[in-house]
């Protein structure tokens, strides 16, 4: 997928977990086969071309083909998997894998599990009794830095989107443009990963109309850095920082 994963796992120890572990690698190279618009080969980039249906496909295909199309209701069209002619799940897609990945151990007995997907963390359980986990969001005005920290113990997921690491990237699907420098990053926090990656995107593309309907979403709650240096929070947001 382009990026870096790693993994922290307590009870790895546990019958099941190692083989967990390997199994949850697999199916991230897996996803990367299967829905990578650069591989010419990948489903995702047959169906661009017409070569396959989306029936052909394999069921998870269909899963996040699903999945978007509830994004892009839920988000009034500001995020999108259709775009240009084309599917592109990118925005959505490496969020499930990793929320996927991290069940997948979790379910196999591990005590707390962090799966960290290019800087989108999926979390289970807690590191001990008395200490959540602790990740450090990047401040997208002052490279090294941190913008803020997220404590989360249980399911928990982390997603950050914005220019800073990858360049302006995100086009806002309802005027066809690179959104507005109204934000430098948006962070969102909620249960599953799936959701955090795509609410994250879909608000940066937002900009300044972001924080309402953050504010609005059941289950999430937000931390945004503005392109002037101020920050703002969901009302929710301090049970996380």
């Amino acid at each position: 997928m382009g990026t870096v994963f790693s993994f922290d796992i307590r009870g790895a120890d546990e019958e099941g977990v190692p083989a967990a572990v390997a199994s949850a690698v697999r199916s991230l190279h897996q996803v990367d086969q299967v829905f990578s618009t650069y591989l010419p080969q990948s489903q995702v980039s047959r169906l661009a071309r017409d070569e396959l249906t989306l029936p052909q496909c394999d069921q998870e295909v269909t899963e996040v083909w699903r999945l978007c199309e509830r994004a892009e209701l839920l988000s009034g069209g500001s995020f999108t998997a259709s775009y240009a002619g084309s599917w592109d799940p990118t925005g959505l897609v490496k969020g499930w894998a990793v929320e996927r990945a991290a069940r997948l151990i979790a379910e196999a007995g591990a005590t707390a599990v962090c799966v960290n997907g290019g800087g989108d963390v999926q979390l289970y359980g807690a590191p001990a009794p008395d200490r959540p986990w602790r990740i450090g969001v990047t401040d997208p005005l002052a490279p090294g830095g941190l913008a803020t920290v997220v404590e989360g113990s249980g399911m928990c997921a982390v997603a950050t989107s914005g220019p800073a690491e990858r360049g302006c990237h995100i086009i806002d699907p309802r005027t066809g443009e690179t959104p507005a420098d109204a934000l430098a990053s948006v962070t969102v926090v909620c249960e599953g990963l799936t959701d955090a990656d795509a609410w994250a995107t879909a608000a940066y593309a937002m900009g300044t109309e972001a924080r309402d309907w953050l504010e609005a979403l059941p289950g999430a709650e937000a931390y945004a850095v503005t392109a002037g240096g101020t920050n703002w929070s969901t009302n929710g947001w301090r049970r996380y920082g």
